[in-house]
């Protein structure tokens, strides 16, 4: 058998491999977190791209909600604005909730869109302002970690997610492309963590599975290494331990509430790796750390 043979041989394995997992996820839907290094680098955002596309195609049913941190920071900077966080959430006071509307709902998204239509996946950008589809208020207190409590402006809680929009544009084979800003009930923008609109997209879509890209590699246990697998159980043991902490909390909390309202699998996967979401999803080892109920 010649080199070239043993190639195609071991890519036919390879889907061989990814069969039982297409059958069993043919219209689910995944609810996938974009964010970190795999939004910047273009080998990563092209093959993000032309993974959601693969699970379009082959009849998943993939929602996109994404971040975009470093680059509200790169235009606050230049405005010569300072941005706190307190647990991985950004203080947004009115002048910031502007930056961050025109940053994800603007530029970030579209670009987004953008680069998933021209690998070949139909793409449609929104806000939760659209048909107002994401419902928050207005978070009123949080503590630093000096035990202050401070106003944190314009940062919500998700308190519903209207799934009509989604549930047409995915029956209209379009992938929704969502920028984390909500509204309240008097329609005024509120700033929410992408990983928490994710997990609650997610519960609301009764989704098979939420996908978290981040830039680590996965969870660690209390021994330091990454686990494979966690129970809910053992993740809120690490984060009452602190072992968990900083802006690791809303991102497995959101995975946690998640589970609890019906997700069966949520997945922190190492963004920085080509092709993570269909390796965490279509092999067998996976490539980052899965949460399950128990």
């Amino acid at each position: 058998m010649t080199h070239d043979v043993r190639d195609l041989v071991a890519k036919a394995s390879i889907l061989h491999e990814a069969l039982p997992y297409i059958r069993r996820f043919h219209g689910k839907t995944f609810v996938i977190k974009y964010g970190g290094h795999a939004m910047i680098e273009p080998a990563l955002r092209e093959s993000f791209a032309r993974d959601v596309t693969l699970m379009k195609l082959i009849g998943i049913h993939p929602i996109v909600v994404h971040g975009g941190g470093p680059q509200i920071d790169a235009m606050l900077a230049q405005m010569g604005v300072v941005s706190e966080r307190i647990d991985g959430l950004r203080v947004t006071d009115d002048r910031t909730m502007d930056v961050v509307e025109m940053v994800l709902g603007g530029r970030v998204n579209s670009e987004i869109v953008a680069l998933m239509c021209r690998a070949g996946a139909r793409a449609v950008g929104l806000t939760g302002k659209a048909d107002a589809f994401l419902r928050a208020e207005k978070i009123a207190r949080m503590k630093t970690k000096a035990g202050r409590e401070v106003d944190p402006g314009r940062v919500g809680r998700i308190v519903e997610v209207k799934t009509a929009v989604l549930d047409q544009l995915g029956a209209g084979g379009f992938v929704p492309v969502i920028a984390p800003v909500a509204v309240d009930a008097d329609g005024r923008a509120l700033n929410v963590n992408a990983d928490t609109v994710a997990g609650a997209v997610a519960a609301a879509t009764n989704a098979e599975k939420l996908l978290l890209m981040t830039d680590i590699e996965g969870v660690r246990g209390g021994d330091g290494a990454i686990a494979s697998s966690m129970s809910a159980d053992g993740v809120r043991a690490l984060i009452a331990s602190g072992v968990i902490s900083g802006g690791m909390i809303p991102k497995v909390q959101c995975a946690l509430d998640a589970i609890t309202a019906g997700v069966r699998k949520c997945h922190v996967v190492d963004g920085r790796v080509q092709h993570a979401a269909l390796l965490e999803i279509f092999t067998d080892e996976g490539v980052g750390t899965e949460i399950v109920a128990a």
